[in-house]
């Protein structure tokens, strides 16, 4: 099918993420994968979207944010590169400045972070093929994969036949 080009985990959703060498794989989707989330004032999860859940917060992805592998607390990271622990008051304080909104930084609770699945695969592929449809290149970032797999550069939507098929990486 292809081999993996890189492997990515989001400790706080919709910021930058942390690329990884390796990661472990659990019920949830990565280790520390989207455990922590921005929330605005009204309990929705800060986003690139609206949902019932999620609220738009643009420029959040200009954040990045970093977690170590034994599930401590992660680490964001302003654009400015001024660091903040995620339990930290100071990183609700420094993101609410910077977004003219009340945020807070929280972890997850019985509403999961995640969106419609724990782990997240794009082809290169599928980047081909949605390339050619915008007209531009697309960039990965903002899709927040975990897992990039290198299919080619062939413009296709490959997963659309792996439909109840069982994947192993």
């Amino acid at each position: 099918m292809g081999r993996i080009q890189a492997l990515y985990r989001y400790p706080v959703k919709s910021t930058s993420g942390q690329s990884l060498r390796g990661a472990d794989v659990t019920e949830q989707g990565l280790r520390n994968d989207r455990r922590w989330a921005v929330y605005t004032r009204d309990g929705g999860i800060a986003s690139g979207k609206r949902t019932y859940r999620f609220r738009p917060v643009a420029g959040l992805m200009n954040w990045s944010s970093t977690a170590e592998d034994d599930g401590g607390i992660p680490v964001l990271s302003s654009p400015e590169g001024v660091l903040y622990r995620a339990d930290d008051p100071a990183a609700s304080e420094a993101l609410s400045a910077a977004f003219g909104q009340e945020l807070s930084v929280r972890p997850e609770s019985t509403v999961q972070h995640h969106d419609e699945s724990p782990l997240h695969v794009l082809t290169t592929s599928s980047l081909a093929a949605l390339s050619d449809l915008a007209g531009a290149a697309v960039d990965h970032r903002r899709f927040r994969a975990n897992i990039i797999l290198d299919t080619g550069a062939e413009p296709e939507f490959l997963e659309t036949g792996w439909l109840d098929a069982e994947l192993t990486l």
